[in-house]
């Protein structure tokens, strides 16, 4: 479990995101970031942020899943996007898999990805309660 908290002497969260998370005594997890791939390892929405956006989430929401965990679990995010513009459109599709307590998020526009084609990349740390965690084989 995480609580999350926004100081009223900073600016307040405009979007799906918070200022601090505090840490439990649950298993922490790093996750690598996930790009738009499918389980084949083929591009999800070629030119199409929202479409990309969603199959990462979808992504990170599996590796959590694997696990036991489950999307609020996820205390910080990191994203980096090729179009931030683009990307700052697509905060509805984040509430899609996001509710408050919001997860800290740091995003940054980058040149490019590994393969020119990938709009975003996103990592992730959470914690999953030990009583819901489960061990990968």
């Amino acid at each position: 479990m995480i609580d999350s908290f926004n100081p009223p002497d900073v600016w307040a969260p405009f979007g799906a995101f918070s200022m601090g998370v505090i840490q439990g005594d649950g298993q922490i997890l790093y996750l690598k970031g996930q790009v738009s791939l499918d389980r084949d390892g083929n591009i999800v929405g070629r030119g199409d942020m929202r479409a990309q956006t969603r199959q990462v989430l979808e992504n990170i929401q599996a590796v959590l899943g694997s696990v036991g965990g489950v999307m609020g679990d996820i205390m910080s995010l990191t994203q980096f996007t090729t179009d931030i513009s683009q990307f700052m459109t697509c905060g509805d599709t984040r509430k899609v898999f996001f509710q408050e307590p919001y997860p800290v998020t740091t995003t940054v526009e980058v040149a490019r990805l590994y393969d020119p084609e990938l709009l975003l990349e996103i990592t992730a740390i959470a914690e999953v309660p030990r009583s819901r965690f489960k061990r990968p084989n």
